[in-house]
């Protein structure tokens, strides 16, 4: 990996100096914004690289008997009973000794039956503030136990969950431990198996590396908790990214967190397009809070390595505004004739390919530490495609960051939800026609306008952006059959 590495930095060197000459600005204003766009990119794997460094995995420690543990398992209204039956009877088998809470806000009598079925405790908390995190801290404070285990009501536990992580809680000074999050439906659809790939990298190498880093994170479900950390911070945190809110402050107060890479629980991954968008902006929002709002009050607390852990997973959705500098770049040639930059083509791609290997070397090489190899293992093109179709929803998260304007937390639909095929795919749709229209354009005028000379002078230029505007076109097609796919489902 270290090889690779100064390979890599190596190659980005030689772009940089590459790129940044002054006779390679074109149009001024998208110049620098290309340039920012490709420095944003470029940084990111650069603490990628960095972050792969550190990976880590833990040594596993038996978990000493007697300690006495919650489960917690949260409900929303209109949430399948067939899912909380699923759920709690595989509570109900987790070896070690425990007590399951259903932290109920249905008030459905069959969820009841189903929880006093499986030898689960009812805590009805119906119509409370903060959502998923309301819950929890109503929960903490009508219970006793020790260590509390949260989980969402569609992640399936399996028997050995509990003794896989509370052997960590030996060193005092560990607030809370993290598991794996994996999906027993990610070949349910296009949608659910981009998803699926989209966290692969995350539970695997990444989270490894951020463990490595001292920065294992909570991630929403499968966390295991001391319950004397959490009161330390006031409880769990309220917000669309609870679980990041919950685990700066935790950091911030010198707790320390554990990440186990193992699959020991499986959920559920959004199976249509609908619902991956909703949950898409309720997360870029709240990724953008926890950057603007509480690594600022936690920043004195935190160490050098955890401060850029968390800038790197707080500035994740500023994609959505590089990738619209991306599209736009080769329409607005294409268009107007706008160049950001005079760069012969075959130049470009010399020093830009060195770069891209390494970077496609490492992503590879990394793929030793996911979680489930046999599963997970490959290029992931389905899961690049849908986030790069979606960049429009990450741009509206960041904007609304910006704005200050709040996104109602809205549980995750734990089935899938049938969409308007228009609705869905309009955007898409349009940037695809303008796209068709502007190459067609492009390409008549090559033929029957321009004079020969100013087309053999073009050519490399013109091609080149033909060829970017096309594949931006690819990733539009992909949200447009995933908007199909979403048209086709059952009604529920």
């Amino acid at each position: 990996m270290g090889a690779l590495v100064l390979l890599g930095l190596h190659a980005t060197w030689g772009f940089l100096r590459f790129w940044f000459r002054r006779e390679h600005v074109g149009q001024p204003v998208l110049y620098a914004l290309l340039s920012v766009s490709m420095l944003y990119g470029i940084a990111r794997i650069l603490v990628g690289w960095y972050n792969a460094l550190g990976i880590a995995q833990p040594e596993h420690a038996d978990a000493e008997p007697g300690l006495t543990v919650a489960v917690f398992i949260t409900s929303s209204p209109g949430e399948p009973r067939e899912m909380f039956d699923r759920t709690l009877e595989a509570a109900a088998r987790i070896a070690y000794p425990h007590t399951t809470y259903l932290l109920d806000d249905t008030e459905d009598p069959e969820i009841a039956r189903i929880a006093e079925r499986h030898g689960a405790v009812r805590l009805r908390l119906v119509g409370l503030p903060g959502a998923k995190a309301g819950k929890i801290n109503a929960a903490l404070a009508q219970t006793s136990e020790d260590f509390v285990l949260v989980l969402d009501p569609d992640h399936v536990p399996f028997p050995e969950l509990l003794d896989r992580v509370l052997g960590h809680f030996r060193d005092p000074r560990v607030g809370f431990v993290q598991v794996s999050q994996a999906y027993h439906n990610a070949g349910a659809s296009f949608v659910a198996r981009a998803a699926a790939q989209q966290t692969y990298a995350f539970y695997g190498p990444t989270l490894q590396g951020m463990y490595g880093h001292g920065t294992s994170v909570v991630i929403g479900a499968n966390g295991t908790f001391r319950r004397v950390a959490l009161e330390s911070v006031g409880g769990h945190g309220v917000g669309l990214a609870e679980d990041l809110i919950t685990a700066i402050r935790m950091h911030a107060k010198g707790w320390r967190s554990v990440y186990v890479p193992e699959v020991v629980s499986r959920g559920l991954v959004p199976e249509d397009l609908g619902t991956m968008r909703r949950q898409q902006l309720k997360w870029a929002r709240g990724v953008w809070e926890v950057l603007l709002v509480e690594l600022p009050r936690a920043f004195r607390g935190l160490t050098l390595r955890q401060r850029l852990s968390y800038a790197m997973i707080g500035t994740y959705y500023l994609f959505g505004l590089t990738t619209a500098v991306y599209t736009a770049i080769p329409l607005l040639y294409l268009a107007f004739r706008w160049l950001p930059a005079s760069v012969d083509v075959s130049e470009y791609l010399q020093h830009a390919v060195p770069f891209g290997t390494v970077a496609v070397l490492v992503y590879l090489y990394a793929q030793r530490f996911l979680c489930d190899p046999r599963r997970e293992r490959g290029l992931h093109v389905s899961g690049m495609l849908l986030k790069l179709g979606l960049w429009p929803v990450y741009l509206h998260g960041t904007l609304l960051a910006f704005l200050r304007r709040d996104v109602p937390y809205i549980p995750t639909p734990k089935e899938a939800q049938r969409g308007s095929f228009w609705r869905l795919a309009r955007a898409p749709l349009a940037l695809l026609a303008l796209t068709l229209a502007l190459v067609l354009k492009t390409i008549l005028e090559r033929l029957y306008v321009l004079p020969e000379a100013e087309v053999r002078v073009s050519t490399g230029v013109v091609w080149g952006m033909i060829v970017f505007a096309l594949l931006n076109a690819i990733y539009a097609l992909a949200v447009t059959y995933a908007a199909w796919q979403a048209a086709r489902l059952p009604r529920r």
